[in-house]
């Protein structure tokens, strides 16, 4: 399946990552600072500030995926020190992940996909959403993000005086729908029994979503067959791969 993908060279593709990385993780700071310190939340702007919410919950889910690509070393191919520099820093910033204990368990996922012992499964509950997802949420989000998350805010609710109801709106609403975003559509929906059987022993399936879809709900995630056939694959070019017939056996 793999002679008809056809990829950019090593040093385009580093290119191409890295220059979709500044855009997306600049985007989100971007927002991010723009939300705490100019918008000013009042009640005639709430529709406004939904928007600016959903659009930073897609940003976040963006950054995931960057830092996803970095732990492959698909996001500069051939730069390890790249790939972990820009890893380590979007996850301390998207909720004070530690770079190395999620990398390592991200490993174990592709290891183990969908069987015990995978650190994204919850081999009690393979088909309960809301479960699985608190099993998910709880083991990755440990006391050092709980101590990085009340810091922050602590910051701006005490130190920069910005209303709580912003910093929720803005800060904390974006980064657990995010999650929510990645859990759904990039664990979830493709490792979830009782969907009818897995082609192999990836046990993953692929969205059947169009390109501007799987864009949409996350970053080309849900083509995760692909991804777990292919997990050279850089996110942008997980289209390509989908057209190659790389996760042919099991669309949901």
């Amino acid at each position: 399946m793999s002679a008809d993908l056809s990829l950019p060279a090593r040093s385009h593709q580093a290119a191409i990552g890295l220059a979709l990385a500044t855009m997306i993780a600049g985007g989100w700071l971007g927002l991010h600072a723009y939300g705490m310190f100019v918008f000013e939340l009042t009640w005639s702007n709430w529709p406004l500030a939904l928007a600016l919410a959903a659009v930073q919950c897609w940003l976040s889910v963006g950054v995931f995926i960057i830092s996803h690509d970095a732990m492959h070393g698909t996001l500069a191919p051939g730069h390890q020190r790249i790939n972990s520099a820009v890893g380590a820093v979007l996850l301390a910033l998207y909720a004070g992940f530690a770079w190395r204990r999620m990398r390592d368990a991200h490993f174990e996922h592709h290891k183990l996909a969908g069987r015990e012992g995978d650190p994204d499964f919850d081999e009690d509950h393979p088909t309960s959403f809301l479960r699985w997802y608190w099993t998910f949420f709880t083991r990755y989000f440990s006391w050092q993000s709980l101590v990085f998350v009340h810091t922050v805010v602590a910051i701006y609710l005490f130190i920069m005086d910005i209303p709580f109801m912003q910093i929720f709106l803005l800060y904390g609403l974006p980064a657990l729908a995010s999650s929510l975003q990645l859990f759904y559509f990039g664990t979830y929906r493709p490792h979830r029994h009782g969907a009818g059987a897995f082609p192999d022993d990836h046990n993953a399936r692929s969205d059947h979503f169009g390109t501007l879809a799987s864009l949409a709900s996350c970053f080309h995630f849900g083509y995760h067959l692909e991804h777990h056939r292919r997990p050279d694959v850089p996110w942008w070019a997980l289209p390509i791969a989908k057209r190659a017939g790389i996760g042919a056996g099991a669309t949901i």
